[in-house]
């Protein structure tokens, strides 16, 4: 599935590849969390964060806004997973019964870290698990 950005994320992934020095696979502009959201290549998260996430917090002050980071996987279970960081995922199944939806097990108390402050972690989730394989909605339980 190809994915088109826009000319800002084209300039955001830049930046934040030249400051980390690893590679970006999607960039996400979220206006309405005031967020920009990484994709950034399997194994490279530790990189990308950086020590004591000095990286995140030096790309963080030159936009002036929030970063999140999410790892790539191959499959559409573990990236969701990865999308839903730093909740605690236990299970991860797709049903493609008419839509295809990732039905997502998290703790209880865990639920909170996976929505994230007004939706945002669970927002960024559904639109990246949309553009990269096609998940029409993450469901929590």
């Amino acid at each position: 599935m190809g994915v088109e950005i826009s000319d800002e994320a084209r300039r955001l992934v830049a930046l934040f590849e030249d400051e980390a020095g690893v590679t970006v696979r999607d960039c996400v502009v979220d206006e309405g969390h005031d967020q920009v959201v990484y994709l950034v290549k399997r194994g490279q998260i530790a990189d990308a964060i950086g020590p004591g996430g000095t990286t995140v917090g030096q790309v963080e002050e030159q936009l002036g806004r929030d970063v999140k980071l999410i790892e790539d996987a191959e499959r559409a279970e573990d990236f969701v997973a990865n999308a839903l960081a730093p909740a605690a995922v236990y299970n991860v199944t797709v049903s493609e019964n008419g839509d295809t939806v990732a039905y997502v097990e998290v703790p209880q108390d865990d639920h909170g870290a996976a929505i994230g402050r007004d939706g945002r972690n669970i927002d960024a989730a559904r639109r990246l698990a949309k553009r990269h394989f096609d998940i029409d909605g993450i469901e929590l339980t």
